[in-house]
């Protein structure tokens, strides 16, 4: 039975992360999934992303969002628990993957592809806002599910929408599996701290992690968007001031790394495949890192307190900014200022490397930092699973009570796990969950220009 199991997942694996040659380099077939329309809605939409991105930031500063107006949290705390799921460990070990793999030209294809990111982002949260649901109590059910469910329905197309909604959530609840983030994390902070990865210091790790998560989950999105709100500044903090350490000790050699960079993203000393291979691997590194596309911001973000659905959309702009444009790239710069992307390291340790080169205690702030990516990706996947768990099987209060129970009692497995195959299931959900939401997109896209532009028209008639 396990050998089945074991050769169905393989499977399930291997169809999803199907490779084809790109100009002589191989690359997933999802990535192209995912890049192309990052690239369309950015069209289509009129570069709303480089446009209106001051107008998001507007937004989340200004007091436009009412008490009274349909919405859980606040547009900022919307914003926050969404980029406490999208930025994490992808973050600090993405990044130098891109490095080691694709050479310093990839970060600058990475830096690119995430102002693209930025527009998809964008076009699926205003989507979910306009078809998520408000009970008479408030309470809100949103995500990409909620979009196929609502939208589909009022094309005449109800069970379609409900198949394609249903297909969406499963795919999340397995993406939700609070496994690997743990497993990770403890993995880090062991390797940092220096104590031994023996299964009774995981078990500790993990039933610790279970408690200080366990008390956000159980306390909801209003718990959940209270401690984001903190703690997704505080972890950009301690990792962008370990970055900047880095920056400064070594700004003499600031100027030929930036040359680096784009001279290596068109010359063809990339490590994999020229200046194309950097091409690939910076576009496969951005579509990971922001997510866009793959639908999960948008459970989030459907929280948000406003009556206009394209003014989320707007502040979403900001997720891809801060996670890609931003902190994946000022990483990537740190990382070839610092040299350690160039020997025989891999992942995280590159990373681990170039904080040595500013002190040895410099590890304990990425030590931190790694902790808290790790925590706050498993508060909010918590939230997500949830939403998800009860489209399939009903909003009940015991129904929320289950999934919490198992997805906290799940997590100190995580750590002791050797994940393997969990790895790859989790993996392909994840990535299945683009396919729906990519597709709902491209049907609804007329829909959501008319959206963003009825909502910039009548901002522009209130601020005359």
């Amino acid at each position: 039975m396990l050998a089945f199991v074991n050769n169905l997942i393989d499977g399930l694996s291997t169809l999803v992360f199907t490779q084809i040659s790109l100009f002589g380099i191989a690359i997933e077939v999802v990535v192209l999934w995912l890049a192309v329309p990052m690239i369309f809605f950015t069209a289509y939409l009129g570069f709303v992303n480089v446009r209106h991105l001051g107008t998001g930031f507007s937004i989340i500063r200004s007091r436009l969002s009412q008490s009274d107006e349909p919405g859980q949290i606040s547009q900022f705390s919307a914003l926050t628990t969404a980029l406490s799921a999208t930025v994490g460990l992808g973050n600090i070990a993405g990044v130098a993957i891109a490095l080691t793999v694709g050479g310093p030209g990839a970060v600058f294809w990475m830096f690119c592809i995430g102002w693209f990111a930025m527009t998809l982002k964008c076009a699926e949260v205003t989507l979910g806002l306009r078809y998520r649901e408000v009970d008479a109590d408030g309470t809100v059910r949103g995500g990409p599910m909620y979009s196929m469910k609502n939208g589909l329905k009022g094309r005449g197309w109800a069970k379609t929408g409900l198949i394609m909604g249903g297909v969406y959530a499963a795919c999340a609840l397995l993406g939700a599996l609070p496994l690997i983030q743990v497993n990770q994390s403890y993995v880090a902070v062991a390797d940092v701290f220096g104590f031994a990865q023996t299964d009774q210091n995981a078990w500790t790790y993990g039933i610790a992690m279970s408690v200080i998560v366990g008390l956000v989950v159980i306390g909801g999105v209003g718990w959940l968007s209270r401690v984001t709100s903190f703690v997704v500044p505080a972890m950009g903090a301690v990792y962008l001031l370990g970055i900047f350490a880095i920056l400064a000790i070594g700004y003499d050699r600031i100027p030929e790394a930036l040359a680096l960079i784009v001279r290596d993203a068109f010359t063809g000393e990339a490590a994999a495949g020229g200046a194309i291979g950097a091409f690939v691997i910076g576009m496969r590194r951005a579509v990971y890192s922001s997510e866009a596309g793959i639908g999960s911001a948008v459970i989030a973000h459907s929280q948000a307190r406003t009556k206009e659905p394209a003014s989320e959309g707007l502040v979403a702009l900001i997720e891809p900014f801060i996670d890609t444009v931003v902190i994946c790239s000022l990483g990537a710069l740190a990382m070839v200022v610092a040299g350690t992307y160039a020997g025989n390291l891999e992942g995280i340790e590159v990373t681990v490397a170039a904080f040595r080169t500013v002190s040895p205690w410099a590890v304990y702030m990425l030590a931190v930092a790694v902790f808290l990516f790790g925590y706050s990706t498993l508060c909010a996947w918590g939230f997500y699973g949830e939403q998800a768990w009860a489209y399939l099987f009903g909003p009940s209060d015991l129904a929320r009570r289950i999934y919490k129970a198992v997805y906290i009692l799940g997590l100190p497995v995580g750590a002791v796990l050797d994940l393997g195959q969990v790895v790859k299931l989790v993996d392909s959900a994840f990535i299945l969950m683009a396919l729906p939401n990519i597709l709902a997109l491209y049907l609804f896209a007329p829909e959501i220009k008319r959206e963003i532009s009825g909502y910039l028209a009548r901002r522009k008639e209130d601020l005359a």
